[in-house]
């Protein structure tokens, strides 16, 4: 069964999912959105989450680094309720430095700064889903 992965943004929603047997996540794409509108990324994510037959989803949870959850946690938390609604399981995960991790993958792998920006929020949400 595939596991839907997310790295939600005040702009951005990077997409990732898992292969079938739930081992090796790869990026899907980035939802783009005007600045906290969160209808329209919820509206986005339904249409992979009937593609792929999701039943599980995890979504990255920001957290400061002394592990308090912010307003943009809480944001996280009401998009979490909000993805429950559609009948699929959801994971709050730890997302701090999956960014920092994922921009490493990108500058190791050689990528342009330009190809980075485009892909970022893809690979966080790589990052989250295989840290689940």
């Amino acid at each position: 069964m595939r596991v839907l992965g997310l790295d939600l943004g005040s702009r951005t929603l990077g997409v990732s999912v898992s292969d079938a047997l739930g081992m090796i996540a790869q990026p899907v794409t980035t939802i783009r959105f005007e600045e906290d509108d969160y209808d329209s990324a919820f509206e986005q994510v339904q249409t992979y989450i009937k593609e792929y037959q999701i039943k599980t989803v995890v979504l990255g949870l920001p957290k400061h680094m002394n592990g308090d959850v912010g307003i943009r946690g809480d944001i996280s938390i009401m998009f979490k309720e909000r993805l429950e609604t559609l009948g699929v399981a959801v994971v709050l995960w730890d997302e701090r430095l999956t960014t920092v991790a994922a921009q490493r993958i990108l500058i190791a792998a050689d990528v342009s700064r330009k190809k980075r920006k485009k892909v970022i929020d893809q690979m966080a949400a790589v990052q989250i889903l295989q840290g689940y």
